[in-house]
């Protein structure tokens, strides 16, 4: 069943096999494991004197005057208003005009839609109308809500897991007896059915936590695995200090702040060490990481040795190529001949760097995945960087590092992990923290808002742009899905463009797009040939844009702590005065608590901290993270509590059965190779 193509499936053609492919879905496996983004919750209906805008809801009403149309047959607007003392809701539904004779003078429903404010009174558009006998049995009900593609509607996704449900054995239990037993977790069948279509809440909550579990327990085996075939070993390459990396900290034209010098003291320390260097430097975006990688580089090409810099995306690649570039000219270290390897390199300029890379007279390259594609080969690869490591599965962030003798392994990351859960993730490697930002940089202004303040946010950005600076503006969504009620890129692109003056470029980006269009939207955006980019978080690893002084997040409530703040580090990077701004898109109380934590601080360890005592694991459909690992379904933050247990799991298995042989174990180690190939394709970027 695991490999199975989707067409294998009744009522799936060619037409919806491609659109299940631009959600990343081509397999029946697949398919199983693309878990709803949230469920929609029948709840008792509200009173009239209740209601919020901006929520979805129910209301029970008895139909007093026969409803009102307006229009014709062709397109007709059915109204009626329902009153509850001085309370009042209107009900609007479009082209339905049958309604008019469906909805009887006198009888008594339930209307089940959003509730929103237009021209000063509660509106509910095309809302769902059942009977009160009907809706009693829907209450507590958890409908599955999957992410969707334009023409992709959220009935065929149903329609199809279900059809796997009906028709196919699904897996044989692999996790031991012992471990579910230890860790109150369901048999893998029933989690992954109750995942999708759950009985009720209670259910969901075992479902997902064997599923979390899972996925933690897999990338912890996967990682220990890896760290006892790597700890220990001697160092390949003996590094020594030299003069050019003091040079170049005294010519460059800030100070290192005490933070950096320490953590670059560490690296430095690590290079010159006999055993291998494995490190992970963690510090907010801006704090000065890429300087410390380049020293590294500099110090590994002085030393005769090549290094590689990996990082998520062509735009940043390009952009880290070029600061190294300026960086080495301006100290007159012209002999390393650094390369840039993407996916877009010409054929010619590939077949150049190849060779360049074999024979050694390259000493420095930065790329892309590019970097670890078999034609690949380096002489004395003896450093090996990768930035953002969570963008990368497993498999990437190793193959560059097995490219010949082991290299010295350094790690950069901007996600603002608490350290007792860094030890448990990162527990291959040694942790430093630039836990300083340089002196000169002015603090970032923040408000939280609801969305009544955009009207104020638009001006402001105007006289911004006006200025000569430049804003994003980010979304969750790329499109409008199919119950999902938040703010999407294509549609909040065109209406900026209303908004705002002509002469101000308004584009969008996001994740869908093809690489060569993402990067050159980013890098007009670069050039101020763009002043609002409307995008979705695919900028959370973008270029460097000091001119940049606004972010403006839409359904901030969507999106965790980390990422957040993550975000908002894309402005604040230059001499002027940066603002963000987190549009609330509900009037939820806990909700906004959570968001007033970004209102108080600019340090990211302290947000996660407060983020992760604040939501605790029992925030069960609650903002997902994002961001910090890219699993499924797990959020380090919120189910920080399986994460402890499913690394204590991994680490008695492993001290009792280092390569999964015993027997009982034939299962597991199977789903451990099949994660990794599937973490590979749907985890990594």
């Amino acid at each position: 069943m695991r490999d199975e193509p989707l067409r294998n499936l009744k009522g799936i053609g060619e037409k919806t096999e491609k659109l299940f492919a631009k959600v990343g879905v081509t397999t029946l496996r697949q398919l199983l494991h693309y878990y709803p983004r949230e469920y929609d919750q029948y709840t008792a209906p509200v009173p009239l004197q209740n209601l919020r805008t901006g929520t979805k809801c129910a209301v029970q009403g008895r139909i007093t005057h026969s409803p009102s149309v307006k229009g014709n047959t062709r397109k007709s607007v059915i109204l009626l208003e329902l009153t509850e003392g001085t309370a009042r809701l209107q009900l609007t539904w479009f082209n339905m005009p049958f309604l008019r004779s469906t909805l009887k003078k006198g009888a008594s429903y339930v209307f089940r839609g959003k509730v929103q404010e237009k021209s000063g009174r509660l509106v509910m558009e095309q809302p769902e109308i059942f009977t009160l006998g009907a809706y009693d049995e829907m209450i507590s009900h958890l409908q599955p809500v999957y992410g969707l593609t334009k023409g992709l509607t959220n009935k065929m996704v149903v329609r199809a897991v279900r059809q796997i449900f009906e028709d196919r054995a699904l897996e044989q239990e692999y996790l031991p007896e012992e471990i579910r037993r230890e860790n109150g977790l369901c048999e893998i069948n029933f989690a992954v059915e109750q995942i999708h279509f759950p009985d009720n809440m209670e259910m969901l909550r075992k479902a997902r936590k064997r599923l979390v579990f899972d996925e933690f327990f897999f990338f912890l085996l996967a990682m220990r695995q890896l760290k006892e075939r790597t700890e220990d070993i001697r160092n390949a390459f003996p590094i020594h200090a030299v003069w050019a990396t003091e040079e170049v900290i005294e010519n460059l034209p800030f100070p290192l702040t005490r933070a950096q010098m320490r953590v670059w003291n560490e690296i430095e320390n690590d290079l010159k060490s006999t055993t291998r260097m494995a490190r992970l430097v963690q510090g907010d975006v801006g704090s000065g990481k890429t300087v410390l990688a380049f020293l590294a580089m500099i110090l590994t090409a002085e030393n005769g040795y090549q290094s590689a810099l990996m990082v998520p995306t062509e735009v940043l690649a390009r952009q880290h190529y070029d600061s190294l570039c300026e960086l080495l000219e301006n100290n007159h270290l012209t002999d390393y001949r650094p390369r840039l390897l993407t996916g877009s390199t010409t054929a010619k300029e590939k077949r150049e760097i190849y060779q360049e890379l074999a024979d050694g007279s390259c000493r420095m390259v930065i790329g892309t995945h590019a970097l670890i594609q078999e034609k690949v080969q380096y002489q004395n690869l003896a450093l090996v960087i990768t930035d953002e490591q969570h963008r990368f599965g497993v498999r990437q962030r190793t193959a560059l590092a097995e490219k010949g003798e082991p290299s010295n392994v350094l790690v950069m990351s901007a996600t603002p992990i608490p350290r007792t859960l860094a030890i448990i993730l990162y527990g291959d490697q040694s942790i430093s923290v630039i836990d300083e930002l340089p002196a000169k940089r002015l603090p970032i202004k923040n408000c939280v808002v609801n969305t009544g303040y955009r009207p104020n946010a638009y001006r402001f950005i105007q006289r911004q742009v006006d200025q000569g600076r430049q804003a994003y503006v980010i979304c969750p969504m790329v499109e409008e899905s199919e119950g999902m009620d938040a703010e999407n890129v294509l549609d909040y692109a065109e209406r900026l463009k209303q908004v705002l003056p002509d002469k101000i470029c308004v584009r969008y980006l996001h994740g869908k797009m093809k690489p060569a269009e993402k990067n050159e939207i980013m890098e007009q955006f670069a050039r101020n040939e763009i002043q609002v980019l409307v995008s979705t978080t695919v900028v959370e690893v973008g270029v460097n844009v000091p001119n940049a002084t606004v972010m403006m997040v839409e359904n901030a409530e969507r999106f965790g702590l980390a990422q957040l703040h993550q975000l908002r580090g894309r402005v604040g990077r230059g001499e002027h005065q940066s603002y963000c701004i987190f549009v609330q898109g509900t009037s939820d109380e806990g909700t906004m608590k959570r968001l007033d934590i970004l209102n108080h601080s600019n340090d990211g360890f302290y947000i996660a901290n407060e983020d992760l005592k604040l939501r605790g694991s029992g925030d069960l459909l609650g903002t997902r993270q994002s961001g910090e690992m890219e699993f499924a379904l797990a959020d380090i933050f919120r189910d920080s509590e399986e994460l402890v247990k499913a690394s204590q799991s991994a680490a008695k298995l492993l001290a009792e059965d280092p390569e999964l042989e015993e027997p009982g174990h034939e299962l597991l180690q199977e789903a451990l190779t099949e994660f990794a190939a599937f973490e590979e394709h749907d985890i990594g970027i």
